[in-house]
């Protein structure tokens, strides 16, 4: 007999059927016992007599017949309430221990550590089970949204180089370069518009980007993914709409109750939304106590330079006054490039966030695609000869024909739990890092053995 998926047996009443799935609860009245059976696509109670002993989450084989209930036992709460299955056979394929926390409420008062200790637990629980495949669809949303409109994926190396262009980069030792280090990629930044310059025009791809920076409710520490699109031949103008359409229609496929608050999105200066709402990510709901209202709107006209902090000289930018505000690829607005010789401060650089409630879900710009104007923002941040030849490949390919392009990086994970009214982007991840940069479940990171430390030619410093 074929499996049938508990979703199915509403009409299959009559019929014998076979399930398999998890013990929700059980209640034993002495002779006559309720299960409440889970898997994949819902739940369904089965009534039987004289059943072996088994706890909660134990992992068990049912077959019986699908019956009606009586009127009186219907649970209208239940989507198979009104039915249930009557125990012909039961076999226990995996028994479960005590589970060491409840699996039957959202989980919120729990302590984070033990959630992500137990995380496959703890995405038993029903909100987030529901929270990773809504993911999933936004994810494959995406992807298929984006083909329709004539993108091609391209995936881009995950070994890189380490460059000087933002957070502290992850390092991998080089076994068969001794001494050299891969870094893992912030961004495909530099790969996005090398493509570009290949002639794709029309770029995806849902990237894993490594960041070794301190997390925040809206940002996971060490790797995230995001929709990475660039395109050639476009204006700022072309990006936000092609974004606006993507996301509109994500919505209305994947978040039907959702509503969007303003259309088209409100499009909001810097200067106008730090004087007006005192934030760059400005909380645009008109009722922030409904859970179905989204409020997008645009960022732009940002400064294309910022003053120079000490983390900016840490990461190599030198001793320079400026520091690129968004990175150091973003073009100058035209009607400001003259202001790069007499007043860098004032040129507005052609950057767009995409805000949503009160968070950055997204950002990009247009690209600077004329090497001169390169050449001049590196001087701009301070950069020395040396620091300029890591990018010497993005200078030598821009000698051979690049079209002006660009793009934009939303967050898959931060835009769905921001959708999804969740309170932490780590309930919308299967396995997240905690805050204090462990992974979930398999506590990395660890130390590694001398043998490997060896083959790698690595000497771990102690501290005296």
């Amino acid at each position: 007999m074929e499996r049938t998926l508990i979703k199915d047996t509403l009409n299959k009443v009559g019929e014998k059927v076979k399930l398999l799935g998890w013990v929700n609860t059980i209640r034993d009245h002495g002779k006559i016992t309720f299960i409440d059976l889970r898997d994949r696509s819902g739940i369904i109670q089965c009534v039987g007599q004289d059943l072996p002993k088994f706890g909660a989450e134990s992992v068990i084989e049912i077959t019986g017949e699908i019956k009606n209930r009586p009127e009186k036992l219907v649970n209208e709460n239940l989507k198979t309430g009104k039915i249930e299955v009557q125990i012909e056979n039961l076999s226990i394929l995996s028994s479960a221990a005590e589970i060491p926390m409840p699996l039957d409420n959202d989980g919120y008062d729990i302590e984070e550590s033990v959630r992500l200790k137990y995380r496959y637990l703890d995405l038993r629980r029903d909100r987030m089970a529901y929270n990773i495949r809504i993911r999933s669809k936004v994810a494959n949303f995406m992807r298929k949204w984006l083909i329709e409109h004539d993108f091609v994926e391209i995936e881009t190396p995950i070994l890189t180089k380490t460059t000087p262009e933002g957070a502290r980069d992850f390092l991998v030792p080089s076994r068969l370069q001794p001494g050299n280090f891969y870094a893992l990629p912030q961004s495909p930044q530099q790969y996005k518009q090398l493509l570009m310059v290949a002639g794709f025009e029309r770029y995806f791809q849902l990237a894993r980007c490594f960041r070794d920076e301190d997390p925040r409710k809206d940002r996971a520490y060490g790797e995230f993914t995001q929709l990475d699109i660039e395109m050639s031949f476009v204006n700022q103008e072309d990006i936000i709409s092609l974004s606006e359409e993507l996301f509109t229609s994500l919505v209305e496929e994947v978040f039907p109750d959702k509503k969007i608050s303003q259309s088209p999105w409100p499009r909001i200066s810097h200067k106008d939304a730090i004087s007006k709402y005192g934030s760059d990510k400005p909380d645009l709901r008109k009722n922030k106590n409904d859970p179905n209202e989204l409020a997008f709107a645009w960022i732009i006209d940002f400064p294309l330079f910022t003053e120079q902090s000490e983390e900016d000289f840490y990461h190599g930018s030198g001793s320079a006054k400026f520091a690129p505000s968004h990175h150091m690829f973003t073009a100058p607005h035209p009607d400001d490039i003259h202001l790069l010789d007499t007043d860098p401060t004032k040129v507005r650089g052609l950057q767009h966030d995409m805000v949503l409630n009160g968070y950055e879900v997204g950002g990009g710009s247009v690209r600077i695609h004329q090497p001169e104007i390169q050449a001049k923002v590196f001087d701009l941040i301070g950069f020395s000869e040396e620091q300029k030849r890591d990018f010497e490949h993005m200078l030598t390919a821009f000698k051979y024909g690049v079209p002006p392009h660009g793009g934009i990086a939303p967050g898959v994970d931060r835009f769905t739990f921001v959708a999804l009214g969740e309170p932490s982007i780590r309930e919308v991840m299967a396995f997240p890092t905690s805050a204090s940069g462990q992974t979930a479940v398999m506590n990395a990171p660890s130390k590694a053995a001398i043998e490997q430390l060896n083959d790698l030619g690595i000497l771990i410093k102690k501290d005296k």
